[in-house]
């Protein structure tokens, strides 16, 4: 791999940082030897083509799949992560497209899901409602117009929201967010990067899955791009265009980045 570059290298410790990795199912190696730094305060675009290996790397991370071999290091510790549970306490929420919300509850309920608030026998439901607005407030949702609105009623990128939200709820740490703007109308998608990108800014290390290039480099700080299991390059938004990150999705190289066995197709 060459992830390239200085500016990468230089910054801050990552909060989470994999090296050597690989996953293999039966005779099919999924990951080979993939390397990938997050940052907090930062976007991180993980893209690469289907087959690319992108949701076996997040189910690694996530804890649903145990890495074959490599490092993990959170937090600036090594860690083995042996289950999604695990994942949580570390501060790691996934937020996978489906968003797995309940039609018939409403946003509080969404939000605590699993995790109810209790006073003694009984659902805290004051404290849940008085979490849920905090956590919207603070990350300027404005969308929504109450906290007891049905899920059924709202619109996709509503959901989109809520399902965010409910992950930044747990004092997370890294947010993974799996397609968050597909199949949204075009004011739902600016709604939702608008989101992402408030999440970075409050000191969230964002990953974010996405075969939309224009909202990557609209919202994303550094791209990860996974080809046939192998990460061609990390490098800063700032220093690719969108071409050269298509080539890399296509061909694993683009110029003087990416594997140097792979040819651009």
């Amino acid at each position: 791999m060459t992830t390239s570059d200085s500016s990468l290298a230089a910054l801050a410790n990552p909060i989470l940082s994999l090296r050597g990795i690989n996953k293999s199912f039966g005779a099919v190696q999924v990951l080979r030897d993939v390397d990938i730094d997050v940052w907090s305060g930062q976007v991180t675009a993980l893209v690469g083509d289907n087959g690319a290996g992108k949701s076996t790397l997040i189910k690694g991370i996530a804890g649903i799949y145990p890495f074959d071999s490599g490092d993990f290091t959170y937090a600036g510790e090594a860690v083995k992560i042996s289950g999604p549970k695990q994942a949580n306490e570390l501060g790691i929420e996934v937020v996978y497209q489906d968003l797995a919300l309940c039609d018939n509850l409403d946003v509080v309920h969404n939000m605590f899901l699993g995790r109810e608030m209790k006073r003694g026998v009984s659902l805290d439901e004051a404290a849940m409602e008085q979490r849920a607005r905090e956590t919207l407030n603070g990350l300027s949702v404005r969308t929504l117009k109450s906290v007891r609105q049905v899920v059924a009623s709202l619109s996709g990128g509503q959901r989109q929201t809520v399902a965010i939200a409910r992950a930044v709820l747990w004092n997370s740490r890294v947010v993974i967010l799996d397609e968050p703007t597909a199949a949204l109308g075009v004011a739902q998608t600016e709604q939702v990067l608008n989101l992402v990108r408030r999440l970075a800014d409050n000191g969230l290390a964002v990953v974010l899955i996405s075969h939309n290039m224009k909202d990557v480099m609209q919202v994303a700080d550094n791209i990860a791009v996974l080809y046939l299991g192998e990460m061609a390059a990390q490098v800063p938004v700032s220093q690719v265009t969108q071409q050269q990150v298509v080539e890399l999705i296509t061909g694993g190289r683009s110029g003087d980045i990416g594997i140097q066995h792979a040819v651009t197709a």
